[in-house]
């Protein structure tokens, strides 16, 4: 039976899932069941919730794994009477940052993603409304006010890591898909050769990409190993060519290429 793990948070709980994904990915061989517990900022909250968490352990008969990030610390102590094995990922770090920093924390809920600061969720937004508005080569007389611009065959990953770019970066990241027109034409097209210092290129296995593609369209010529194979090696060449810096998506999780290409660039963040 697979360990049951519940994130309790007062907020939304990205934060705590984050952290406790992270910390129990190291752990390969026990298998967890994820419980997402978020807003649970009252006392009469807390006790639904510690209701259900013994009621997991009874079920299962295993103490459930507790991850969580409580700003109240009454909230934190009440939490510790129930059937569960409890990590407070917020407030071990809070009196030492006090200490060192001189400065009392504000003990306010919601500030890791929350409103705070108002610019910068508004660079958020905007940041996602130009990655849909420039997807899949949309609206190209915009890419002059792109911080990226990935190019790669479709189906490589260029929309979802252009959308993690965005929201986690506050990037300006379009998008143009390759297509045989332009391995026929030999050179990527004036708008983004005109922008070659902001052009990153996307790669995947072949094998892998003519699965994608399958799903999407199955039996189809666009989804054959040959169309795949000759569009792949296409693209890289036409990378070498134009002295494009690119990598292979096929075993990146969106927050590893995001990562990577963020590095590569030398890419600044824009929300801190």
């Amino acid at each position: 039976m697979s360990r049951p793990v519940i994130v309790i948070s007062d907020r939304s709980g990205l934060t705590a899932e984050t952290m406790s994904r992270t910390l129990l990915s190291q752990f390969p061989r026990t298998e967890f069941r994820y419980t997402a517990l978020p807003f649970v900022d009252s006392e009469e909250k807390l006790d639904s919730s510690i209701d259900m968490v013994n009621a997991m352990a009874v079920e299962t008969g295993q103490r459930p794994l507790v991850f969580v990030t409580f700003v109240d610390e009454r909230l934190v102590s009440r939490l510790s009477r129930a059937n569960a094995e409890v990590f407070d990922l917020f407030n071990p770090f809070i009196g030492r940052l006090e200490e060192i920093l001189h400065e009392m924390s504000s003990h306010q809920v919601g500030q890791a993603h929350g409103m705070s600061n108002i610019f910068l969720y508004h660079q958020r937004i905007n940041a996602v409304n130009f990655a849909l508005h420039c997807d899949d080569g949309l609206h190209s007389k915009d890419y002059d006010n792109a911080s990226l611009i990935l190019v790669g065959v479709s189906r490589s990953g260029k929309t979802p890591t252009c959308l993690y770019l965005a929201m986690h970066f506050g990037f300006h990241a379009a998008n143009y898909p390759l297509t045989e027109e332009d391995f026929d034409r030999g050179h990527l097209p004036e708008v983004i050769l005109g922008n070659r210092h902001k052009v990153f290129g996307l790669t995947i296995d072949p094998l892998r990409l003519q699965q994608i593609r399958s799903e999407r369209r199955p039996e189809s010529r666009y989804a054959s190993i040959a169309q795949c194979r000759d569009e792949v090696l296409a693209a890289i060449r036409m990378f070498a060519r134009h002295d494009i810096p690119y990598c292979d998506s096929t075993a990146y999780s969106v927050e590893e290429l995001g990562s990577t290409i963020k590095h590569r660039m030398g890419l600044e963040s824009m929300l801190f």
